[in-house]
């Protein structure tokens, strides 16, 4: 049903009630639900139920005088087909046909703004994802960042919100440093397992190809910020690290151009120190009060807002913990004018929430309670001919992005793309996750991308041989759609635009996954139960507005999570 029928029908029960309620005092909150059995109708109010006590009244005896009042409305005449009373008291409503058909000529009308809401107009949000360290290529888990945060952010958008996708590079700190060691240590021809080679090094076959292309003294960019030209000089640690740094930018750069992810904003951990937003930090939370010094170490008072103990912020080496310039991050954030703000990471950061949320409420600069939000995903394993994947060569000690979209398109970049984007948002976050390349490449039902692809391919093979491919569909009759998988299309559709809206509320971009499955399915069964090319002229052009309507979302759907809908497979 279509937000604005069901909107139609609250008014209806609402003027229902007015007179009921005109000297109790009592006020009204009208819900509709869907029943959970499809066969008790379309529409289900348990208002009666919520009235009765307050107005002393038996709850059946309510609902019949407000049923018999909705239906004598003439406001619901096109609209309501049918209401009747269920136990002790649920309003179960039927719509008309008609009011179910609307919905092809909303999609029709809207195109590729159907589902699109309002909702977050005039509001930002700042979503941070995939804030790798820039020590490596992005794994697999990264990847999965990538896929939740990327169809996240493009729901806040289809709700209005102005939306911020930042990256946040952790370019400070100890692994920034054995990154460095690691690459000097190639440079000078020592290699895993030689005598001098750093325990703690990174050993995959990327720190030769950085090391190389230093000693070759070559210019790296990445997407934001200064080149580096290698100074080929082995002893220089800084131009080893500086160089380092912006090669593997370079390189993750290119790991999320092949995964189809852009950004807004890069954001440098280095900048915090530069810039002295760290140190302002530590001097809101000491000024504060909340902080104290014990065995040579600055603490601050987090059980105060609700974490299991205390933490370290400066150990005793003078060094600050890691959870500090996230508090000056935030902060930033914050001062930026994000007053929602969003980070997805993976379930090893669960111990970085009451700690960075403590901070922020320390600092009394008027951050609210429970920012940031958090989308927490867990690992993904990786399977392949039967046999879990545990290493890369290319890395060294895990699988990497580019690795998982080259494996899963056979060859095919936006096959592997689409696989893997779709794979990795077809769960809830906070659920294992097993990626199986064997089916990723499979061409059958077995495989939901291909499912859901083919279903919109389907749609276009059929149009083509019914010539609706253009047709003009202006003022199309679409009474004769009463089908029953007609009638499943129709509500499937219209349940697009509140499944957006609850998804982008929740943060749950698997719900787009499985709605657009269940799309998919309803349309596979339409088109083994019905024809579009039938001798009735009526009927052939309802059913190729439908087909179209039905196509439509596909796509929707498709580019919301970042998948491509082949008109062919």
């Amino acid at each position: 049903m279509l937000a604005q029928q069901k909107q139609e029908i609250i008014a209806l029960f609402q003027a229902a009630l007015t007179p009921i309620l005109a000297a109790s005092g009592v006020s009204a909150n009208v819900v509709l639900e869907r029943p959970r059995d499809p066969a008790h109708g379309d529409v289900a109010c348990n208002i009666a139920m919520q009235l009765a006590k307050q107005l002393k009244m038996n709850p059946r005896e309510l609902a019949t005088q407000v049923v018999a009042a909705v239906l004598a409305n003439p406001a619901g005449k096109d609209l309501i087909a049918s209401a009747d009373i269920a136990g002790p008291g649920f309003i179960n409503l039927r719509v008309t046909d008609a009011a179910k058909q609307a919905v092809v000529k909303a999609v029709l009308a809207q195109g590729a703004a159907y589902g699109r809401g309002d909702a977050g107009v005039g509001k930002q949000v700042i979503i941070e994802f995939v804030s790798a360290n820039p020590t490596g290529p992005l794994h697999v888990g990264h990847g999965r960042q990538g896929a939740l945060g990327d169809a996240l952010s493009s729901l806040f958008d289809a709700q209005g919100y102005k939306v911020t996708r930042e990256f946040y590079y952790n370019d400070a700190g100890v692994q920034i440093q054995t990154l460095a060691t690691s690459v000097q240590a190639r440079a000078r021809g020592v290699k895993p397992g030689d005598a001098g080679w750093p325990e703690s090094a990174y050993n995959g076959d990327y720190i030769q190809d950085i090391a190389d292309d230093f000693l070759a003294k070559k210019t790296v960019s990445a997407s934001d910020g200064a080149p580096a030209t290698a100074s080929g000089d082995v002893d220089d640690i800084e131009s080893i690290r500086a160089f380092a740094v912006t090669y593997l930018r370079n390189e993750q750069d290119m790991d999320l151009q092949a995964f189809g992810v852009k950004f807004d904003n890069y954001y440098l951990e280095s900048s915090l120190y530069a810039d002295g937003k760290v140190n302002a930090a530590v001097e809101l939370l000491n000024h504060s009060g909340k902080t104290y010094e014990l065995d040579g170490a600055l603490w601050l008072r987090t059980t105060e807002f609700g974490d299991d103990k205390d933490r370290v912020m400066r150990k005793t080496d003078g060094s600050y913990t890691y959870f500090v310039p996230d508090v000056a991050y935030h902060i930033v954030k914050f001062q930026r004018g994000y007053v929602q703000a969003i980070n997805v990471q993976g379930s090893d950061h669960h111990g970085t929430i009451a700690r960075v949320r403590a901070g922020l409420q320390a600092v009394d600069v008027g951050v609210p309670q429970g920012y940031p939000d958090y989308v927490l995903h867990k690992m993904v394993t990786v399977m392949k001919d039967g046999e879990e994947v545990k290493i890369s060569k290319r890395a060294g000690s895990y699988v990497t992005v580019r690795d998982l979209i080259e494996w899963s398109g056979g060859g095919d970049i936006t096959k592997g793309r689409d696989a893997v984007r779709f794979f990795l948002i077809s769960r809830k976050a906070d659920t294992e996750f097993v990626f199986d390349v064997d089916v990723a490449l499979k061409n059958s039902d077995e495989n939901p991308v291909y499912y859901v692809q083919y279903a919109h391919a389907r749609i276009c093979r059929m149009l083509e041989q019914a010539g609706g491919a253009n047709a003009d569909l202006d003022g199309v009759d679409l009474s004769p759609l009463t089908a029953p998988t007609e009638a499943t299309l129709l509500a499937t559709l219209a349940a697009y635009p509140e499944t957006l809206a609850r998804a982008q509320a929740e943060l749950g971009p698997h719900q787009i996954a499985f709605y657009l499955r269940e799309l998919a399915a309803n349309l596979h069964s339409f088109y083994f139960a019905e024809r579009v090319l039938v001798d009735d002229a009526r009927l052939k052009r309802a059913r190729v507005a439908l087909m179209v309507a039905t196509r439509q979302v596909l796509r929707n759907g498709l580019a919301l999570i970042g998948v491509s809908a082949p008109d062919k497979m």
